[in-house]
């Protein structure tokens, strides 16, 4: 069982299914609101804080990749897990492009729910905690600046735009500056599960990262390929 009681929003349009993840939920102490459509699930989204949002993809009115996208347009952050019968490479990897935090595709069991969802709370009370340590802003050089305070970046003295996994991910390299990431280890540390298969979503991240970052993205100097190995982050520009 979780020591505090978490706050959880199940977008899910059929009945049955929501039910049953509310129940799943609950055992973990969790309180659960349920949105049968993805309008009502993105108007309580914004008109309160929830922990964590379980959404499937096929919802009426407005799907899930549309209510995901909607919400990372927002300061605030909340984990989602998407949840769909698609069961497709490029629907998961649209998932995690639209900012979703984990994909689970149905039919799946309670066990796997239940380790997916621990996970995300790991990792957001991990985030959490960080946040709070590292207050002290992070340069490099004339190139880099990162508030971890206030999740803003500048880039030679600009401020740019980043999501909120190109942003995890760049704290994380910025942390380490100089230690090579393989694919598996960025997925496990900024999407917090091991995602086989997922690799292309780590590519697409680091393809837009870069080229907000690097002067020329298709000779960077910042954010590096080792080949073979992963990717680092150096401090010369």
């Amino acid at each position: 069982m979780m020591s505090t009681r978490r706050n959880v929003l199940i977008v899910e349009d059929e009945p049955a299914v929501a039910g049953a993840l509310k129940r799943q939920l609950e055992e973990l102490s969790c309180n659960v609101e349920v949105a049968l459509s993805g309008d009502t699930g993105l108007s309580l989204a914004q008109a309160k804080p929830f922990d964590l949002i379980v959404l499937d993809i096929m919802l009426p009115g407005l799907d899930g990749l549309e209510v995901c996208r909607r919400l990372r347009t927002r300061r605030a952050y909340t984990p989602v897990l998407m949840v769909s019968a698609r069961t497709s490479e490029i629907d998961r990897v649209l998932g995690l492009e639209m900012g979703a935090d984990d994909y689970m595709t149905k039919p799946y069991s309670a066990a796997e729910l239940v380790a997916r969802v621990r996970s995300l709370f790991r990792r957001v009370d991990a985030l959490s905690e960080q946040a709070g340590n590292l207050r002290r802003v992070l340069r490099f050089g004339d190139a880099l600046t990162i508030d971890p305070a206030s999740r803003e970046v500048t880039v030679r003295g600009k401020p740019v735009v980043l999501t909120h996994k190109e942003y995890d991910l760049l704290l994380l390299f910025a942390h380490n500056p100089g230690r090579v990431y393989s694919r598996s280890q960025l997925l496990d540390a900024v999407w917090g599960y091991s995602h086989d298969g997922y690799d292309h979503a780590v590519e697409c991240h680091i393809n837009r990262l870069r080229a907000k970052i690097d002067r020329d993205p298709s000779r960077p100097k910042l954010l590096l390929t080792v080949w073979g190995v992963g990717y680092k982050l150096s401090a010369v520009d």
